[in-house]
């Protein structure tokens, strides 16, 4: 077995592993009851499951400029997803009603109070 072998064989756990966090995110976006826990399921598997898919190609195609266009995408997703999924939650809050009885603590609602 040579290094090669091994190489394609972490890619191929990689891209498999990535592909099914990215299943089970697009199952919790469609199961979950209400739009925080759905924008949870959207942004911490699909992230984990990009990067995975991510790695898993470098590690198939061992290239130098097919690394520096990975390396771009798993830093512009981590830059976005935090930030729209914080958007979308933001202003979900402030416009349509929220399932009071899911929230643990309810920030926003003790910093409206201080307002």
């Amino acid at each position: 077995m040579t290094w090669t072998d091994v190489a394609d064989a972490a890619a191929a756990v990689c891209l498999i592993g990535g592909s099914l966090l990215s299943l089970a995110a697009a199952v919790g976006i469609v199961r979950f009851p209400d739009l925080f826990s759905r924008m949870h399921a959207a942004t911490k598997p699909q992230v984990l499951g990009l990067l995975l898919v991510l790695v898993g190609v470098e590690l198939r195609l061992r290239s130098g400029e097919a690394l520096g266009v990975i390396v771009l995408v798993a830093l512009f997703q981590f830059m976005t997803a935090p930030v729209s999924a914080h958007m979308v939650g933001r202003a979900a809050y402030r416009t349509s009603p929220v399932r009071r009885d899911l929230l643990v603590r309810d920030e926003l609602a003790d910093r409206d109070d201080e307002d």
